[in-house]
């Protein structure tokens, strides 16, 4: 017989709300340790009282990683993990809630840092919490890795992140869902390139036939690079910041701009690096030089992620959710785990919109079925190590 979870935290909308709140109140920018390390004491002492075994991963530059286990005992079971991510940081800086307060108007609950992601923070602690009340948490292990730098790509917390998702059967990636309460099958590579410049400065009066003008090599090259951009391929270049020069009077010897670039596919990421590294100066006397790279793989919607979505919509139907799928020109931290080939689902947190802007929302009314859903992967997700999603029943 199937569990009436949503019933269960459809009666628990208010404490979710409740909690969002003293969350969102918990400023947490990437850029302040302290900040994110209140955080992560905040939630560890959740985890805590749920019977979690703690470690906490101690991190210089940003705030501490924080680990929950249960049932990752040697030889307490033969199934593979369920990890779980979330990250604690955002990208609203401390202060700002003053400007930008929390408030709940209608079926809203505004404030910086509700939708991305303490909302999901939130389902995912309740949805532990009310499967230890209905007595339904399951033998099979489970890790909850709490994050502190996803905003900045992770680069204090990928290694982790990639060593517990490797022998995992499902990375469930809390991210928040789609504002028409999607989870993502596929997102976007992301990378950063720099492009420099450089020419000969010379008086712009009196000797301007003798300069090469570094600004001027720079045009050319970004018309070149927003030529790579191919919409059918999902693929875009963005020239976003350019630098260059030292006087209005001056002709013009370095010049310097920042690229975002995006990609769907591996064999995209190798076709735009290599014509961004190829790039040469047009004006005689010009140089140029390329650094760079893309730094997340590319959450592909390729066989195993249609499998393991399709497995996830017929444990959401079980429960009364469902579940759609698409995806993100941003990244996460989903690209990591996907990228090792393991079973991942991304956006698993409630639903809202205005990420990263004073807009920033989640709907009240979607935190149940959040917890719900997570509440339901946990329960049912079948799959022990080397066995993947739907070739054998849990």
């Amino acid at each position: 017989m199937t569990a009436d979870l949503r019933s269960y935290f459809d009666a628990q909308i208010e404490s979710m709300v409740d909690l969002v709140g003293d969350l969102v109140m918990l400023e947490s920018p990437t850029s302040n340790k302290e900040a994110v390390d209140r955080m992560g004491q905040r939630i560890a002492e959740g985890l805590a009282r749920l019977g979690a075994a703690l470690t906490i991963h101690p991190r210089t530059e940003v705030g501490d990683i924080v680990e929950a286990r249960w049932n990752t005992a040697t030889g307490e079971t033969s199934a593979a993990p369920v990890l779980m991510i979330c990250h604690m940081d955002t990208v609203h800086p401390i202060g700002a809630i003053s400007g930008n307060p929390l408030r709940r108007d209608g079926k809203r609950l505004y404030g910086p840092g509700s939708y991305d992601m303490k909302g999901s923070i939130a389902t995912m602690l309740v949805a532990i919490r009310g499967l230890f009340s209905l007595g339904l948490f399951p033998p099979r292990p489970v890790i909850v890795l709490m994050t502190s730098d996803e905003e900045t790509g992770s680069s204090h917390s990928r290694d982790l992140i990639e060593d517990r998702a490797r022998d995992a059967a499902l990375a469930m990636i809390m991210e928040p869902a789609l504002p028409d309460g999607a989870v993502k099958t596929w997102r976007k590579s992301t990378g950063e390139f720099t492009i420099c410049t450089f020419g000969v400065s010379a008086h712009a009066g009196g000797a301007h036939e003798l300069g090469v003008n570094a600004i001027q090599e720079m045009a050319h090259q970004i018309l070149a690079l927003q030529k790579l951009t191919d919409y059918t391929t999902g693929s875009t270049i963005s020239v976003g910041m350019v630098s260059g020069g030292t006087a209005r009077n001056t002709v013009p010897d370095h010049c310097r701009a920042t690229v975002d670039v995006r990609a769907m596919t591996v064999t995209e990421i190798e076709r735009m690096t290599s014509r961004i590294r190829s790039l040469k100066p047009v004006l005689p006397g010009a140089r140029v030089e390329v650094s760079g790279k893309f730094d997340r793989p590319p959450m592909e919607r390729n066989n195993r992620m249609l499998q393991t979505f399709m497995q996830a919509q017929e444990i959401a139907a079980r429960h009364g959710i469902a579940l759609k799928e698409a995806g993100s020109g941003g990244a996460s931290d989903g690209n990591y785990t996907a990228a090792l080939g393991t079973p991942t689902l991304d956006g698993l947190g409630p639903t809202g919109d205005g990420a990263h802007s004073e807009n920033e929302h989640i709907l009240i009314d979607s935190l149940p079925a959040s917890a719900t859903l997570i509440a339901a992967l946990l329960l049912d997700w079948p799959g022990t190590i080397g066995v993947k999603p739907g070739v054998s029943p849990r």
